[in-house]
C-alpha cells in the first residue's frame, strides 16, 4: 500500500490517492482481454481526491501519476477502480478503460475502469514526488 498527497505552499494537503494489492471486481480480467501476467498481481486506486476549489489544474493528475509509479517500480500489473462518473474523462485521458455497468455506491454514480502498467515505467518520478 502506498498513499500520496499533494501538499500547497502552506502545507495543507490539496490532493490524495492511494494504491494497494487487491483482486478486481468478478470477470474484469477474463472479459477485459487482459494478459494473465499484468491480471496475476493486481492493485486498486482508491481515495483520488482533489480540493474542489483546485480541480482542473493538475493536482489529480500529479497524485495520479505517483500511483501508477508506484505501482510500475513494484512490478506493474493490472491497476483498476471504481471511478465516480463525473471524474470519467479524467481516468480515459490517464489511459484506463471503463469495464461493465455504472453502479451507485454511497449515492455517488460510479463505474469500474482499469488500466495495465508496464514493470519499471516511472513516468520520470521519484518516490516521495508527487
Amino acid at each position: 500500500t502506498a498513499i500520496f498527497g499533494a501538499i500547497d505552499a502552506s502545507g495543507e494537503l490539496v490532493g490524495t490517492g492511494n494504491v494497494r494489492r487487491e483482486e478486481p471486481p468478478e470477470g474484469l480480467a477474463e472479459t477485459a482481454g487482459i494478459a494473465a501476467e499484468d491480471a496475476a498481481h493486481p492493485w486498486r486506486l482508491r481515495g483520488m481526491a482533489t480540493r474542489e476549489d483546485l480541480r482542473s489544474q493538475g493536482i489529480g493528475r500529479q497524485v495520479l501519476d505517483a500511483c501508477v509509479a508506484h505501482v510500475a517500480r513494484h512490478g506493474g500489473g493490472l491497476l483498476w477502480c471504481n471511478a465516480r462518473l463525473v471524474a470519467r474523462m479524467f481516468y480515459v485521458r490517464a489511459g484506463f478503460v471503463e469495464w461493465g455497468e455504472e453502479f451507485v455506491s454511497q449515492s455517488v454514480a460510479h463505474v469500474v475502469m482499469w488500466r495495465t502498467v508496464p514493470a519499471g515505467d516511472h513516468l520520470g518520478q521519484e518516490e516521495g514526488e508527487s
